[in-house]
């Protein structure tokens, strides 16, 4: 299991699906969290968040708002002093139509869901890490982002944004020693699920220790790696 003691994690989508693997994997490394969202509903998720000299739990942040993106950095470094990973697990799905039909509504929201809050987090965090000299960062991309199958156009060029993005970010912080790499899913079910079938996919918690082990020290030497992480059956 990774260790994280006397490190600090933004972890973005803390009350979505994945989160819900992803977090308690980090709180068991020991690591100091950095979330937004609904304080009770956290809680009630997580209760080894109740910890508030360790965590820091801020009110639900517009991830589209650079501003409010500076606040929460703002935050944590007045808290803790240093931001040492960002998990980009913000996202969002939206596909089944061929492209002629597909709405610019429906684009512009996959590259502002996928990829545009992936840059504007990233882009918040970097300076703390340059000034530290040291920071891990993982995206969620998407297997379309890789190999589109049709009738997704906008959310697998959003998704193939955020790979690109991971390795044009790589090369120019890893002399930094800013380990940037993105892990690349494909469906993710519940365990009740998993446990019918263990070729459907991967569980968030499966997810979250992939993750925990591109966010660790052993993890050093990776830089601008796309991980699969499919399950058996893609």
């Amino acid at each position: 299991m990774a260790k994280f003691s006397g490190k600090v994690a933004i972890i973005t989508g803390a009350t979505g699906f994945l989160a819900s693997g992803v977090i308690p994997v980090f709180c068991d490394g020991d690591a100091s969290l950095v979330l937004s969202g609904d304080e009770e509903t956290l809680l009630n998720r997580f209760p080894q968040l109740a910890d508030t000299s360790k965590h820091l739990i801020l009110p639900s942040v517009d991830l589209t708002n650079p501003d409010e993106i500076n606040e929460l950095v703002k935050n944590a470094l007045t808290k803790f002093g240093q931001i040492d990973i960002l998990v980009n697990i913000v996202g969002g799905w939206d596909a089944g139509k061929p492209t002629h039909e597909t709405s610019i509504d429906t684009w512009d929201q996959m590259m502002l869901l996928n990829s545009k809050i992936t840059f504007l987090m990233s882009r918040a965090v970097i300076p703390n890490m340059l000034e530290r000299g040291s920071g891990k960062i993982v995206n969620v991309g998407a297997k379309p982002g890789l190999s589109a199958s049709g009738h997704d156009a906008a959310y697998a060029a959003s998704k193939g944004a955020v790979l690109r993005l991971t390795e044009s970010m790589s090369q120019e912080y890893k002399k930094q020693r800013i380990n940037i790499n993105a892990v690349l899913p494909s469906t993710i079910v519940s365990p009740d699920r998993y446990a019918e079938d263990s070729t459907s996919g991967i569980t968030p918690t499966q997810l979250g220790h992939v993750i925990a082990f591109l966010c660790s020290d052993e993890a050093s030497i990776i830089h601008g790696a796309i991980i699969p992480a499919y399950g058996q059956k893609f």
